[in-house]
């Protein structure tokens, strides 16, 4: 998600849209709104200031490493019977 707006979303929009995710996931007890919209808000504002958006991609690299996430679905172990 992160990628898909750095790529399509202009800044300004980016940071908005991430401030409404944020504010949505502050009432987060709601049935379709939800607690998740918290940190995918702050990692699209983030992503509009450039010291923090090294940090977020190297954080989120590590994290696909460590647990062997593959978005584009390669390289996926072989399930055994």
């Amino acid at each position: 998600m992160v990628r898909w707006a750095q790529r399509r979303l202009p800044p300004g929009v980016r940071s908005l849209f991430g401030l409404v995710l944020m504010a949505g996931g502050l009432v987060g007890f709601l049935p379709v709104l939800g607690f998740w919209m918290l940190p995918l808000g702050a990692a699209l504002v983030i992503s509009d200031f450039p010291p923090l958006r090294r940090r977020l991609e190297l954080w989120l690299n590590e994290t696909r490493r460590r647990y062997h996430i593959d978005l584009l679905g390669r390289n996926k172990p072989e399930q055994r019977p």
